[in-house]
């Protein structure tokens, strides 16, 4: 009997319950990034282009977000960060098309390249199909707080120890 109040109960509260979404009009998920997307250098010549990236349904209480694009597939040991943009501010639902290196609002940290802001997709050629993680999270502080020059490591570790909520986007790419 108890079950019958219970079902009910769960499926009215997950039904009023929202979760940051993250969209695009340039990358979809599982799908191949175009050439607009890719690096230019280190042997790919694409357009090196941050993708139009909008978001919904932040939590209470945030009061900033951030970016981050990140390749789980790269021969490292410990992926490649290709972009990382943070206190963006709370009422910024969106970024447009190449909007990296002209950011308003935040700040862009360096990328596993050696420079600020975005980075395009680049993984070796014939490594196969390679995973970008385009995430955006939604932060309790107007201002990450970190030391100066962190690591691309401890931003994430600081991004994941305080994030109210994340919402990933996944695209790929192969350089053939």
């Amino acid at each position: 009997m108890k079950t019958i109040f219970l079902v009910p109960f769960i499926a009215a509260v997950s039904f009023g319950s929202q979760a940051l979404t993250l969209t695009s009009q340039d990358i979809q998920e599982g799908t191949r990034m175009a050439e607009t997307f890719a690096f230019q250098g280190f042997g790919c010549t694409g357009d090196n282009l941050s993708p139009q990236l909008s978001w919904k349904d932040a939590p209470k209480g945030t009061k900033s977000f951030a970016i981050t694009a990140y390749d789980p597939d790269a021969p490292t040991g410990s992926g490649w960060w290709h972009w990382v943009a943070l206190d963006i501010p709370s009422s910024q639902q969106s970024v447009e098309r190449g909007v990296s290196g002209k950011l308003k609002d935040g700040r862009e940290m360096g990328n596993d390249y050696g420079a600020i802001g975005f980075g395009g997709a680049c993984p070796p050629k014939g490594h196969g199909m390679h995973r970008y993680q385009f995430t955006v999270w939604a932060l309790p502080t107007e201002k990450l707080e970190l030391p100066d020059n962190p690591s691309n490591a401890l931003i994430g570790y600081t991004l994941n120890a305080s994030a109210l909520d994340k919402a990933t986007l996944t695209a790929t790419y192969v350089s053939e």
